[in-house]
């Protein structure tokens, strides 16, 4: 194991994101300056500057333990690289919420920061509006550098890391990228990056065109493109009541929650590619569908005047839920139970591959039933020769065997993060534990009852969001690079 090439790209992570701390402090300072300041302010510029120091310090301390270590990074490096990676960001994330004067405690700042890094968007803030402008870019922030992931905007800015890129961009992401020579990561890593700011900067651009105040635009377009779902408000996108800024929203969130790749195909001219799409259009379908089956059962139901509203609502949280973003407009625990399984069934499948969605993901929803309609059919003709394809291409059999054994994982782990979740928090009835569970470890946010889109996780005990935080940044990696950290073999040497 080559520690040294783990210290020095840990340590450069360090230091960027100090560096993006030091953003928000110097917009801190420019708050402060433009409207007289207030003791909240002059406390938010002294957490974000020691904050940056620290952070810029420790990265230094790593980049001084790796110097002179070969640049190559292989896959054993690679998968260590991101699975600690994300630890640590969580945990440098974290310090200008406890620094701050009147911020949160230790246990409730990393779990506010690893939900915003994991883009999963639950809270333990119960009054937003109450922090200070600066630490809420903050926390928009993380949710931005998180849902592009912070490794593929690592690979983008710095060259020397040479093949070992593509072990990190495939480690951390869902992006597939084995259509893609190894040679041209870092190129596509910088289109990636490109598309994503595309996006926010038109999503920002019509939030204000739509009166929207600024600053709540552009953390509002960092978490939508992100889906994330921080909101600097504490009624979410509910506290504006505006049909225009519900749907341009939902226009991004589904924009965000499409596979990012098929930007770059466009953008390459790559239509070939484009037309045998078969994830984003199946996506798209359920989306309506579920749009339509929600709308009709609440205005069956009489929780709503009628059809328009009962569509309004329905649109809105459907998008929302499907993306894994979050935002809320209404309190979709009160509604039918037939809208709520509904709901957690679009929260377990969430966006496509190579989005900044979380959830299973389309395509291994896609792949696993058509595994499955393979198996059934062969159950009485055994012979018969299947050529199972996705997006126009055919996926080997290991990888149909790692999508099957994902999906069982997953379930494996949500049921074991049930036991322990109710062992810690006993008062919790069932359908509130299985809430926390699904938002946090499919990166949603939101979950049911206790922890619904108008509550937070605040009352939850230190032990029981430790054990959230670890399934956000686990569901973020998408198990394998974090879950190999356990492995005693990864740590032995070569």
């Amino acid at each position: 194991m080559n520690f040294r090439i783990v210290f020095k790209i840990l340590g450069i992570l360090a230091i960027l994101i100090g560096i993006t701390i030091s953003l928000c402090w110097g917009f801190a300072w420019w708050d402060h300056q433009q409207d007289g300041g207030t003791l909240l302010e002059v406390g938010a510029s002294d957490a974000l500057g020691k904050s940056t120091g620290i952070a810029i310090g420790f990265g230094l301390i790593l980049y001084l333990l790796g110097a002179g270590s070969k640049p190559e990074v292989l896959r054993r490096e690679a998968i260590l690289i991101v699975g600690l990676s994300w630890i640590q960001v969580s945990l440098l994330g974290m310090l200008p919420y406890l620094l701050y004067d009147h911020g949160l405690g230790f246990f409730d700042a990393v779990f506010e920061s690893t939900s915003g890094f994991t883009t999963t968007g639950s809270t333990i803030m119960s009054d937003i509006e109450a922090f200070p402008r600066a630490i809420l870019l903050w926390r928009s922030v993380t949710q931005w550098l998180g849902g592009i992931g912070i490794l593929v905007v690592f690979v983008a800015v710095l060259s020397f890391l040479g093949v070992g890129s593509r072990s990190l961009v495939a480690n951390e992401s869902s992006l597939n990228i084995s259509d893609v020579r190894t040679s041209r990561i870092r190129d596509v890593a910088f289109a990636l990056v490109k598309v994503y700011l595309g996006l926010t900067s038109v999503c920002t651009l019509g939030l204000i065109l739509l009166d929207m105040p600024v600053f709540e635009a552009v953390c509002h377009a960092m978490c939508t493109i992100a889906t994330g779902g921080f909101s600097p408000k504490n009624a979410s996108v509910g506290h504006y009541d505006h049909l225009g800024i519900e749907i341009w929203l939902s226009l991004f969130m589904f924009l965000s929650s499409i596979g990012f790749m098929l930007y770059v195909f466009v953008i390459t001219g790559n239509w070939k590619r484009l037309r045998k799409e078969e994830e984003a259009k199946y996506y798209l379908i359920l989306v309506l569908l579920a749009v339509l089956a929600i709308g009709l059962d609440l205005m069956l139901a009489s929780t709503h005047f009628g059809y328009r509203q009962a569509l309004r609502d329905g649109f809105f949280n459907v998008i929302s839920i499907s993306s894994t973003t979050g935002f809320g407009v209404s309190d979709y625990s009160q509604w039918p139970l037939f809208s709520q399984i509904l709901l957690m069934l679009l929260m377990l499948i969430g966006g496509c591959a190579g989005s900044t969605a979380g959830g299973i993901k389309m395509n291994r929803v896609i792949l696993y039933l058509k595994t499955a309609q393979r198996e059934l059919v062969r159950s009485f003709r055994p012979n018969k020769v299947f050529r199972i394809r996705l997006n126009g291409i055919a996926p080997d059999e290991q990888v149909l065997t790692t999508t099957s054994f994902f999906i069982a994982l997953g379930f494996v782990v949500s049921g074991a993060a049930c036991v322990v979740v109710s062992l810690l928090e006993p008062d919790l009835n069932m359908i509130s534990t299985i809430g926390c569970v699904f938002a946090t470890l499919f990166n949603i946010g939101p979950g049911f009852e206790a922890v619904g889109p108008t509550e937070n996780f605040g009352f939850l005990n230190p032990a029981t969001k430790m054990v959230l935080s670890f399934l956000m940044i686990l569901g973020r990696l998408e198990f394998f690079a974090l879950l190999v950290l356990f492995v005693p073999s990864l740590w032995k040497k070569y």
